[in-house]
């Protein structure tokens, strides 16, 4: 099942159990239940540590990792391989004994939570936000055998996806009911079944002393800021909703200069764990609400605390552009999407649409041509806005049917998920209809800065107006990234816009922090 350098860098791995691992194994006679088997036998030949155990289970193909001296219970329902793999790789060290990578506070905590808490998460193996909740929810279930969680492969299990109408990715429900759909971290889903998390950290936060450079976003370019102000000896913090923004969302990365070809998760992994390397404090799971200057900048969070700066770095980034036409929002994530790669495989053999002709959306295009039954392409203007080269390729595929001068209308479903969409053909004025399981809304970006209408210059477009330093017009305020009126918005213009910023406001404290001298007449 494993080619050979993956069994040796899984025995290495392995090597790291301190007390056995049971994989009790689930399956019939289909082929993804030979190669999950396949798998198994080879993690088991990999450690004396290991052993498989055969048994009927709920799902098949599926695999429970268990400790018999724990009693935790993590499974996965399906084949773990691509994005996954990583998930079943921590699963077995994490049951096996190895230390997790969590505080210590954070592991008391979730010890501590009282009643059963039963997870299913259903995933893609092409999502690249999957793992990062599947990880997160495993942990828990290592830490307290009261949590259990079950990875599900939604395109193999099709028809709990349906009973269920899942349509996003990850969708994960807890004791039978819908608990969160999309990417979510280990310290959002605490804060959801602890209900007082939120108020000790709001009071944990409150607490800090001021920073000398206070980042709010943990993107490319606030990491990048986070990093420069630390090396420079500042006392530097990150404060954000989600460290990655929005290259934790991007699979594919080509022109990372130096880099060949990356994926988000990968790249924003490296990003964190570069951070780490200073003492820089981030504090995740945190929105902004509003920004007050006076002798100190006072940033009050949506939780209730208030963080104090010397100097202030916005780099809180940007977000999917919707259509804001009537149906998306009512059915978001029940047909409508925002990533392709993510939730394309849940419309395998369906028809669906993509909104936006730019390259996002062409690519988009072509991805899901080669999952879904026929992809119709709706662009607003009168000619497509992708590269060449992507036009040329979306136009030799069968499959794929553009559409220019369309402007969507609405939504239409069954109030269950998604049927179809109205557009108007722009040339003609005339209506039609298409019918269709799923619709990928690709159209751009809206930056993040509405929270400071009224407290710095904005464009008309809402991105925030910065000079060469990344100053704003608020002096001690900077900016970086796609949140600013940067003219191209690509991750390593980010992390160079992000350094900008975090030298000029190094410059920014030198500056005001010198003390007065008298001038004395030579």
């Amino acid at each position: 099942m494993l080619d050979t350098n993956l069994m040796a860098q899984l025995k290495t791995y392995l090597q790291n159990l301190k007390r056995p691992v049971e994989l009790v194994v689930s399956a019939d006679d289909s082929p993804k239940a030979q190669e999950l088997r396949a798998l198994a036998q080879d993690i088991e030949s990999l450690s004396p540590l290991v052993s498989i155990i055969e048994a009927e289970g709920k799902r098949m193909p599926s695999m429970k990792v268990t400790s018999a001296e724990t009693k935790t219970d993590i499974t996965f329902a399906g084949l773990p391989m691509g994005h996954e793999f990583t998930s079943l790789v921590l699963a077995l060290l994490h049951t096996g004994g190895h230390p997790l990578k969590l505080d210590d506070a954070v592991i008391a905590q979730i010890k501590a939570l009282p009643g059963e808490y039963h997870f299913e998460t259903y995933v893609s193996l092409s999502c690249q936000n999957c793992p990062d909740v599947v990880q997160a929810l495993n942990m828990m279930a290592a830490v307290n055998s009261n949590i259990t969680n079950v990875m599900i492969d939604g395109s193999l299990f099709q028809t709990e996806v349906f009973e269920r109408d899942i349509l996003a990715v990850p969708s994960v429900y807890l004791n039978g009911e819908l608990f969160a759909q999309g990417r979510i971290g280990l310290t959002e889903i605490l804060n959801k079944i602890d209900t007082g998390a939120v108020a000790r950290k709001a009071d944990e936060l409150a607490e800090k002393e001021p920073f000398d450079v206070l980042v709010v976003g943990g993107g490319p370019a606030g990491a990048s800021a986070a990093i420069y102000a630390a090396r420079k000896g500042l006392r530097t913090g990150i404060v954000a909703d989600k460290f990655g923004g929005q290259v934790a969302e991007t699979v594919g990365i080509e022109n990372f200069i130096s880099v060949k070809a990356t994926e988000g998760p990968k790249l924003v992994a490296n990003l964190e764990a570069h951070v780490h390397e200073y003492d820089v404090d981030i504090m995740d799971n945190q929105r902004a609400l509003s920004l007050k200057s006076g002798e100190l900048f006072e940033l009050e969070l949506e939780s209730g605390a208030v963080l104090r700066s010397k100097t202030v770095l916005l780099a809180t980034g940007a977000r999917w552009r919707k259509m804001n036409v009537p149906g998306e929002l009512e059915y978001s994530g029940k047909g409508v999407a925002y990533c392709p790669h993510c939730d394309g495989p849940l419309f395998k053999g369906k028809r669906v649409a993509v909104i936006g002709g730019g390259n996002s959306g062409i690519e988009a295009a072509i991805d899901l041509a080669n999952i879904v039954e026929h992809v119709t392409v709706l662009e607003f203007d009168n000619k497509l806005r992708a590269d060449e080269v992507l036009q040329r390729k979306a136009a030799s595929m069968g499959n794929i049917e553009i559409i220019t001068q369309a402007m969507t209308t609405e939504v239409i479903g069954d109030e269950k998920c998604v049927s179809g969409l109205n557009y108007t053909d722009r040339a003609t004025g005339e209506s039609h209809h298409v019918a269709l399981a799923g619709i990928f809304v690709q159209i751009g970006l809206v930056p993040n800065a509405e929270w400071l209408k009224g407290t710095i210059d904005l464009t008309a477009r809402g991105e925030i107006i910065v000079d060469g330093k990344g100053e704003t017009s608020v002096p001690g305020i900077y900016a970086a990234g796609d949140v600013t009126n940067s003219a191209f918005k690509q991750i390593i213009i980010a992390m160079g816009s992000g350094a900008t910023a975090s030298l000029g406001a190094f410059d920014y404290l030198i500056r005001h922090s010198a003390p007065e001298q008298e001038l004395v007449a030579a």
